[in-house]
């Protein structure tokens, strides 16, 4: 049985015209019962099927949006689209989801390729490496709908994020509530605005809490395991090694984790952590990690609708802030007892 025929096929093997064909397939008027029949089964005889993507092309509604992440296989970015593509299910909409793998070169052949698929919007959590935003212009340009998510930019267009220096300010206060003296934070690269955000937070809160700021225990760079873990094993290796470690991402969370117990040290009585990580996967670790939760329903539910409003025509620009709430655990609650 022949595949995905067309509908200009069957007329050509009928001898009809194409819309005789496709009035008899959408039981529209013009066709005879005789010929409707004939028409109907030879369809399903030659196993065809509608094309509703091509239809909708054909009416400039094509019902589906892009939506681009830096690592789909990451529980965090991976739960996010799980939401949003439920809202979008929900009314209608089609996701196309495409993986940047962090970098900005990627990102840019994403934008470009959801473009020619003749997407409605565009939903992008932002790649670490990008600070060319002339993508962004191009949407703009073509007048395509797009909404940043979690990893947004210093750029004018609607966003959907969490309170970043509030949620690493609150980390970094009970850290100090816990008696810790030397604080390191191990963030992503300086120009990602959610680095920028999360370590000012971190530095505000040690400036309210009398610590000295040390440069020597602020790591940024990468947003990778192996880069966590060297920058971890770096901290742990200065004269003064912290006793506590904000981290700002779950790969670096992880990471600190791991190269504090491959140095015999205990955690919490020798180092605390606290992670901007899952709930479960907390769970995973011993002693489990105390962790910012970021309410990645909300993320996601609240940038589809942002998208399906613009969309639907709203230009204005909004910033949506998902108020993320620390979980304490046992990688910080011991540490309570230390003097």
């Amino acid at each position: 049985m022949k595949q995905n025929i067309s509908q200009r096929e069957i007329a050509h093997l009928l001898g009809v015209n194409v819309s005789t064909v496709s009035r008899a397939l959408k039981g529209q008027p013009g066709v005879s019962p005789e010929l409707r029949k004939v028409i109907v089964d030879m369809a399903e005889k030659m196993g065809y099927r509608p094309n509703p993507f091509a239809v909708s092309l054909r009416y400039n509604t094509t019902h589906t949006i892009g939506i681009i992440v830096p690592d789909i296989a990451f529980n965090h970015y991976a739960h996010i689209v799980k939401w949003l593509e439920a809202e979008a299910r929900k009314n209608g909409y089609l996701c196309i989801v495409t993986d940047s793998c962090d970098k900005y070169s990627n990102e840019v052949d994403c934008v470009e390729r959801l473009m020619n698929m003749h997407v409605e919007g565009i939903t992008m959590c932002l790649s670490q490496e990008t600070t060319d935003f002339s993508h962004l212009d191009k949407l703009n340009q073509y007048n395509i709908p797009f909404v940043l998510f979690d990893r947004v930019a210093d750029y004018e267009c609607s966003t959907v994020s969490v309170n970043d220096v509030d949620s690493a300010w609150q980390a970094t206060m009970h850290l100090i509530e816990c008696g810790a003296k030397r604080i390191a934070f191990l963030g992503g690269p300086n120009k990602l605005k959610q680095t920028i955000d999360r370590k000012h937070g971190y530095l505000e809160a040690l400036r309210e809490g009398g610590l000295p700021i040390r440069k020597e225990l602020v790591k940024c760079g990468q947003v990778s395991f192996n880069a966590g873990l060297s920058n971890t094993l770096d901290l742990l290796c200065t004269p003064t090694p912290p006793d506590a470690i904000l981290a700002d991402h779950g790969l670096l969370s992880q990471a600190a984790f791991q190269a504090v117990i491959s140095k015999g040290l205990r955690i919490p009585e020798d180092v605390a952590i606290i992670g901007f990580i899952s709930d479960w996967v907390s769970d995973m670790f011993y002693p489990r990690m105390s962790f910012v939760k970021q309410n990645i329903r909300e993320i996601g539910r609240k940038t589809f609708k942002m998208l399906l409003d613009k969309i639907n025509g709203d230009a204005s620009i909004k910033h949506v802030v998902v108020n993320a709430r620390l979980n304490i655990k046992e990688s910080t609650m011991v540490y309570k007892n230390k003097q």
